[in-house]
């Protein structure tokens, strides 16, 4: 059978399926603009579908449109993505928006080469907004495609592996269709989330479980190989808070290529020491401080144990020309985006006063 051939069984036995059981009514599905398209393929990078859906439909309230994202303040972005993890996909956003405005005129690329010059776009993400937006031949490698074709070729290897990928790349541009692409997109896309899962796939389920090398040898749950594993480092911090008698927290924001970069979060520091030198560079006197029991938060490449920091201050220092420094007020927040574990931490504080 020729190569042209398994394509056109492998798209059809797919697109069946799709149009049987595939998800059809997604938000970005309905009317899927290059805009709307690009937004949601960041948003669910490494993010599954349900908790991308709130997030997505409360950014195209506030940003309808390119032009709408490229006004708003970085701030105002952020805010929307609190919660959401891997915050340089929403500074890319900004900056990509203000990119398209400037300098092409607000028109939207249409290729994937010219996608891909985008801060935040890589192959994937132009390839699915060509083929979604646009209905162009482009094919995608997101997680779940990776772990399709994989098992479906039994292709040893981590896929995060560049010799790996590689050779799913050429995979992926093999099987892609000339028609529907769109659906096929969509379908392939479907199949890693709802049978071809990580764990227990449904496999007697599949569309192209006939083909599938790993299926047919039993052996569908070594594929794709495992990452290797290695040691995750850990971190330790200190998060100072500081409240006013108005029950404000001071907020600090975080340096543009730090970690939650753009972010606001607590002061901090590494030791118990360094904690009147921080508190005094924001012309604040501490009187006292209590140190919490220690929490973590994990990242990808590492973990972050944190002690909160109780501080009582001498009084009520105003804070003069510092734009990076505010006093916010957990009753009525401001809009600016606040990493997860900062959050928590003001809702603790809101708890314990009530």
């Amino acid at each position: 059978m020729t190569s042209s051939s398994k394509k056109k069984i492998f798209s059809a036995q797919l697109l069946r399926w799709f149009d049987l059981h595939g998800r059809k009514d997604l938000p970005w599905q309905h009317n899927p603009t290059a805009y709307r398209v690009w937004i949601s393929e960041v948003m669910l990078q490494q993010t599954q579908v349900t908790t991308v859906i709130p997030y997505y439909q409360r950014f195209m309230v506030s940003f309808p449109t390119l032009d709408s994202l490229s006004k708003a303040t970085q701030d105002q972005v952020l805010n929307h993505w609190s919660g959401l993890g891997y915050y340089a996909r929403a500074r890319n956003l900004h900056k990509t928006a203000q990119l398209i405005i400037t300098t092409l005129s607000g028109k939207f690329p249409d290729t994937v080469e010219e996608l891909e010059k985008l801060p935040g776009i890589g192959r994937s993400t132009a390839g699915a907004i060509c083929a979604i937006a646009y209905q162009k031949n482009a094919p995608i490698l997101d997680g779940n495609v990776k772990r399709v074709l994989a098992r479906q070729k039994a292709i040893n290897g981590w896929p995060g592996a560049a010799k790996v990928t590689k050779v799913l790349w050429k995979i992926a541009e093999q099987l892609t269709p000339n028609e529907r692409i769109a659906d096929y997109t969509q379908a392939i896309m479907d199949l890693g989330a709802t049978l071809c899962t990580r764990k227990k796939p449904r496999c007697h389920e599949c569309p192209v479980n006939l083909d599938c090398k790993s299926f047919n040898a039993g052996n569908q749950e070594n594929y794709p190989t495992k990452k290797p594993t290695k040691r995750i480092p850990t971190r330790t911090t200190f998060f100072l808070i500081m409240s006013n008698l108005r029950g404000e927290v001071l907020l600090k924001k975080r340096p543009p290529k730090d970690l939650w970069g753009g972010l606001w979060a607590f002061p901090q520091c590494d030791h118990e020491k360094e904690i009147p030198i921080i508190c005094k560079t924001l012309n604040q006197s501490v009187k006292t401080w209590v140190i919490l029991p220690s929490k973590r938060h994990t990242f990808s490449h590492f973990h972050l144990d944190y002690c909160p920091v109780m501080l009582e201050l001498h009084c009520e220092n105003a804070l003069i020309d510092r734009q990076d420094v505010l006093w916010y007020n957990p009753n009525t927040p401001a809009e600016i985006g606040i990493a997860k574990p900062i959050t928590d931490l003001i809702e603790y504080i809101k708890q314990k006063r009530n």
